[in-house]
């Protein structure tokens, strides 16, 4: 083809003509790259151009479970700020807090049901330290974990893992 060279120093690297498919195919690490024409507005048009496409062919995503699931995965020793959930997720903070808020629901709202469900999880477990809970759910320290479990539960978490862990140990007998 006549115009290989110009595309291909265009594009910095070698393209096919008459290929099965078109395709467009980058390492790996590029995808660690920042972009040098970052383009919030373009950004965004793409976005919701991906999640039409999505929804044309069924594939939910749930941006909450995806946060959750990036909580999980990450909370240990500290807190995911929402750049840094968004960074993991391949989108941008506003972006995120965007499909949040169309979603119904905060970035703090999820931290926190996240936290909530992994404290309770944490507590059934004799073998996981209170001291060791409260790190596991990224709180500064054992007493912000015990301030935030009593706002949540109404109770501490020693009582609570009492009463729980009776209730499992009776469903076990």
């Amino acid at each position: 083809m006549k115009h290989r060279g110009l595309l291909e120093s265009h594009f910095g690297c070698s393209v096919r003509f008459k290929a099965g498919r078109n395709a467009l195919i980058f390492r790996s690490s590029d995808l660690d790259r920042p972009f040098v024409t970052h383009n919030e507005e373009l950004l965004t048009i793409i976005g919701t151009h991906m999640e039409s496409e999505l929804k044309a062919r069924n594939i939910s995503v749930n941006v909450a479970e995806q946060v959750k699931d990036t909580l999980r995965r990450s909370l240990a020793g500290k807190r995911p700020t929402l750049q840094d959930v968004g960074r993991e997720l391949g989108m941008g903070a506003r972006t995120l807090q965007r499909r949040l808020t169309d979603a119904g629901i905060t970035f703090q709202q999820v931290v926190e049901e996240t936290r909530r469900e992994l404290a309770h999880h944490y507590l059934k477990q004799r073998s996981v330290e209170l001291s060791e809970a409260a790190f596991l759910l990224g709180f500064e320290d054992a007493n912000s974990f015990f301030r935030a479990f009593h706002a949540w539960e109404g109770t501490s978490p020693s009582e609570w893992r009492t009463r729980n862990g009776a209730a499992a140990t009776e469903a076990l007998r």
